[in-house]
């Protein structure tokens, strides 16, 4: 009776001779990591009505990529949010066990799959909280609190800060909230001090109403997901500390409310950027890239290896690639490849898409060095290049996660996409710096290669 084909399921109850009430056996194709998720969540939606207290999990022979699929797929599938919810019931699921031939061969790919999943549900939570309840403030709350892990600390810069560092563009969309603007700095330290650190800066705008050019009220009460950027960054690092691998990774948060109150940015106002370049605000819903363009000229006092930007960025990126997969944009083939690469074993796919220059001619001003906004055509494009003007000859990557950060309709929330994507590009990122020869790291200075630095006693989670 069970029907062909990946992810079909049939339930049985009280069967002779087996210690579980219920049974559900589902078919899991060609035992690919893509098809063991769709199974586990085909499974899931048979017993969770049920509200089970454990779970036994017969994987068999499964590859350690679907040992980590079905681990994430599961977490994903059981979340429920209850933060703000007064008579919200939690997960009722406390155990799960997996069973599998040969433990020791899946236990490295089981521990990531755990602590990716620890990572994404951190930054649903933090996306899925209205604006009142995720503000600045509370964000870099939640750092601090990640701060408390081995290897991780946490810098938190105010309004006073950022303005002494001349973040114009940054200061310019928060001055139109009362909530203070924060730009939180993450730190990692899992290699030697001298080792290049691969720098992350994720957009968190708390709540965006667009400023003066104010979006239409319709699914306006989506834009508390306008920090899923930062929810990410969150999230990675969560799993950075449960995993501890031999790699160094900076944070940056830059966030702040975007307002339309009487000191708000107007359309036509100029502000002048980190960087010393000016910019015209055409329009104050083009904010994101106006509080990133600064964190990426912050980010080069780091010397990064690699430097990737995470945000909900354009609704044309939607348009284009709809819920599937993030948008991709980079200065550099190799760091293209690599973020593909995971990508796809992460089941968390990017697309590649262009940054012709041609597509900056309709950035141009008449009265700063550019324009926020490039017109309609191929927005998602025209808000990279505008990013691309703050990188300088880093090995740059961006990613528009508008279309994947969150779910709309009846199944509204967010996903905590692309924390496994970022989660294994930096653990493939260790792997290739380990094979580094002495002296020849890139985006970096390093005369020696880099060392794994001493081993920290770690509390136990699961």
């Amino acid at each position: 009776d069970l029907a062909a084909g990946a992810g079909q399921c049939r339930a049985a109850h009280r069967l002779p001779g087996i210690k579980p009430r219920r049974v559900v056996l589902a078919r899991c194709g060609d035992g690919s990591p893509a098809q063991a998720r769709k199974a586990v969540q085909a499974a899931w939606g048979l017993l969770k009505s049920g509200q089970p207290k454990t779970l036994l999990v017969l994987a068999g022979g499964a590859s350690g990529a679907a040992v980590a699929a079905a681990v994430q797929a599961l977490a994903d599938a059981a979340y429920v949010y209850t933060a703000t919810k007064s008579q919200a019931k939690p997960c009722s699921l406390h155990k799960v066990t997996l069973a599998v031939a040969d433990a020791g061969a899946v236990r490295s790919a089981f521990d990531r799959g755990v602590a990716v999943a620890h990572g994404v549900e951190l930054a649903k939570e933090w996306a899925n909280r209205p604006g009142n309840h995720a503000t600045p403030s509370l964000l870099a709350e939640a750092a601090r609190r990640l701060a408390k892990q081995p290897r991780v600390s946490v810098e938190v810069l105010g309004p006073k800060d950022v303005a002494k560092l001349g973040m114009g563009a940054f200061l310019a969309v928060a001055q139109g909230s009362e909530e203070p603007l924060r730009f939180i700095v993450l730190k990692y330290q899992g290699a030697s001090k001298s080792s290049a650190p691969v720098v992350l800066v994720g957009k968190g705008i708390t709540f965006d109403t667009g400023g003066i050019s104010i979006k239409p009220a319709p699914e306006m009460d989506e834009m508390k997901f306008d920090m899923g950027g930062a929810a990410s960054v969150l999230g990675t690092f969560a799993a950075l500390a449960e995993l501890q691998p031999a790699i160094n990774v900076i944070g940056l948060v830059p966030s702040c409310e975007n307002m339309p109150d009487g000191r708000a940015v107007k359309p036509g106002d100029v502000v002048t950027s980190m960087s010393g370049q000016t910019i015209e605000v055409l329009n104050t819903d083009a904010e994101g890239r106006l509080i990133l363009c600064d964190a990426l000229t912050y980010a080069e006092r780091f010397k990064p290896r690699a430097l990737i930007d995470i945000a909900t960025l354009t609704g044309a990126c939607v348009i284009a690639l709809g819920a599937v997969r993030s948008g991709l944009f980079s200065n550099h083939e190799d760091l293209a490849a690599a973020l593909l690469d995971a990508g796809q074993a992460a089941l968390d796919p990017t697309w590649r898409m262009p940054l012709d220059d041609d597509y900056a001619e309709g950035l141009k001003s008449n009265f700063a060095d550019m324009g926020n906004v490039g017109g309609r055509p191929a927005g998602a494009v025209t808000a990279a290049k505008f990013l691309q003007k703050f990188v300088g000859e880093h090995r740059w990557a961006h990613l528009d996660i508008a279309g994947v950060a969150w779910k709309g309709g009846a199944a509204k929330g967010a996903t905590g996409r692309p924390v496994p994507l970022l989660v294994q590009y930096l653990l493939d990122e260790a792997g290739r710096q380990a094979l580094v020869p002495a002296g020849q790291e890139r985006g970096s200075k390093t005369v020696r290669a880099p060392k794994r630095a001493k081993a920290e006693p770690r509390t136990a989670k699961r």
